[in-house]
């Protein structure tokens, strides 16, 4: 390839690369041996496998070798092509053996994540309970649970720290996709799947219930019934009237309670 140094370097730059990511160089896989444009295109490929032992996922660290897109030369590790000379990628991190022409993503490797993040150093801050990088905005105004970003998101059950998805933290502190919790929002459910507490401001709705539950008499049979509930806003244990609209708690007013056997008094 002819033309300057520079030339040279920036040639084919945002002209190569899948779905995923811009790039100027393939990867061989180490744990199977072949080519594929990036890691998720690797795993999109051997999690259709007919045999469920052939199906496995391939650790980013784990890469050795990557095949340079511009003149095929196979190679280890490094941003430029040791044949062409031409850059494999605008970004490279030598920790995750990872490529990307288009810095627009503004990426960056968080050394507490061990991994690299997209949406530009500035605006995030690693939280350390909750075992991932957060927005800013998130600093000190969020519910930590310790390594909430380290389980399956609750809707689709795809594993949420290396998500390539964006993700929301609920008032509760758990985590789930962006566009899970939306959908979810559309089907009005309106509390989170794992601990079931409110994760929206609900007092216009318990209020509206007040006005139902006042204009609506329950049956003779029923109007002075008691039961227990637990509520699943403030986790406080009360024995209440029934009511076939809902229970209210007596301490936060929510009615996102559920019945429960009466406590066992000690003899």
């Amino acid at each position: 390839m002819e033309g300057s140094g520079n030339e040279r370097f920036d040639f084919g730059k945002m002209g190569y690369g899948c779905k995923h990511y811009r790039r100027r160089c393939q990867i061989r896989a180490p744990c199977c041996n072949e080519i594929y444009p990036c890691r998720h295109c690797h795993n999109e490929a051997t999690s259709m496998l007919s045999n469920p032992f052939d199906r496995h996922e391939l650790v980013r660290y784990d890469v050795k070798q990557v095949v340079c897109s511009v003149c095929d030369t196979e190679q280890p590790v490094a941003r430029v092509c040791t044949n062409c000379g031409v850059s494999m990628g605008e970004y490279f991190c030598e920790i995750c053996k990872f490529y990307d022409d288009d810095t627009d993503k503004g990426q960056f490797h968080c050394n507490d994540c061990g991994i690299c993040r997209i949406g530009g150093r500035e605006n995030f801050y690693h939280c350390k309970k909750c075992g991932s990088c957060y927005s800013v905005g998130l600093r000190d105004n969020h519910l930590c649970v310790e390594n909430s970003m380290r389980h399956h998101c609750p809707i689709c059950y795809e594993f949420l720290f290396d998500s390539l998805k964006d993700t929301t933290v609920m008032k509760c502190g758990h985590t789930m996709h962006c566009e899970c919790y939306n959908e979810m929002m559309k089907r009005d459910k309106y509390c989170c799947p794992i601990c079931s507490k409110s994760v929206i401001d609900m007092s216009r709705t318990w209020k509206r219930i007040d006005e139902e539950i006042e204009a609506t008499t329950m049956p003779e049979d029923y109007r002075f019934k008691k039961v227990w509930i637990l509520c699943n806003d403030c986790n406080d244990t009360t024995e209440v009237y029934f009511h076939i609209i809902g229970q209210k708690c007596n301490h936060c007013k929510s009615y996102n309670t559920r019945t429960i056997a009466p406590p066992v008094l000690p003899q």
